[in-house]
C-alpha cells in the first residue's frame, strides 16, 4: 500500500522539555508509520527557506531565530491521509486555541514556544521533506500492523 507522507518537526522547546518521547508515541499510537527521523540543529540559511512564507513579516526574523536556537527532531511520517491526521494530532497553531487532547492543547501556552511544526498540505510536504532529508534517508518498509490498521 502506498501511504501519503508529511513532515514534522519538534520544535526547540519541544526537545528542551523533554517532549520528544511523548510526542512521537501519539503519532505511533495512532497507527502512523515513521520514514525518517534526525536530532539535527537548524543553520541559519535551511531556517530561512523552511520559513520562506513568511519573508516580510513582523515575526520572520523571530522565527529563523527561535529554530536555531537548539536542536530540533525532523521526522517524515507515512499513512492514509497522514496530512490531515497528523494536523489534528497536532492542534491549531496558537496553543490558546487548540483542543484538550492535541498536542499543543496539552502541551503548549504561547503561540511563539508552540512545540511542533506539521506540513499543513502535500506540496508543503513535499518541500520540508526534501529540504531536511535525501532520497537514501527515508526509508521504505511495511509494518506488521498494517493488515490491522487498514480495510483492504
Amino acid at each position: 500500500m502506498v501511504f501519503e507522507q508529511t513532515f514534522i518537526m519538534i520544535k526547540p522547546d519541544g526537545v528542551q522539555r523533554g517532549f520528544i518521547g511523548k510526542i512521537l508515541s501519539r503519532f505511533e499510537e495512532k497507527g502512523l508509520k515513521f520514514l525518517a527521523m534526525k536530532l539535527i540543529t537548524i543553520d541559519d540559511e535551511t531556517a530561512r527557506r523552511h520559513y520562506e512564507e513568511h519573508l516580510g513579516k513582523p515575526f520572520y526574523d523571530g522565527l529563523v531565530e527561535y529554530i536555531t536556537s537548539g536542536p530540533v527532531l525532523v521526522a517524515v511520517l507515512a499513512g492514509d491521509e497522514a496530512i490531515s491526521i497528523v494536523r489534528k494530532l497536532v492542534g491549531a497553531t496558537d496553543p490558546k486555541d487548540a483542543l484538550c487532547g492535541t498536542i499543543r492543547g496539552d502541551l503548549a501556552i504561547d503561540i511563539g514556544r508552540n512545540v511542533i511544526h506539521a506540513s499543513d498540505s502535500p506540496a508543503s510536504a513535499t518541500r520540508e521533506i526534501e529540504l531536511y532529508f535525501d532520497e537514501a534517508e527515508i526509508l521504505r518498509y511495511s509494518r506488521i500492523d498494517e493488515e490491522w490498521l487498514y480495510e483492504a
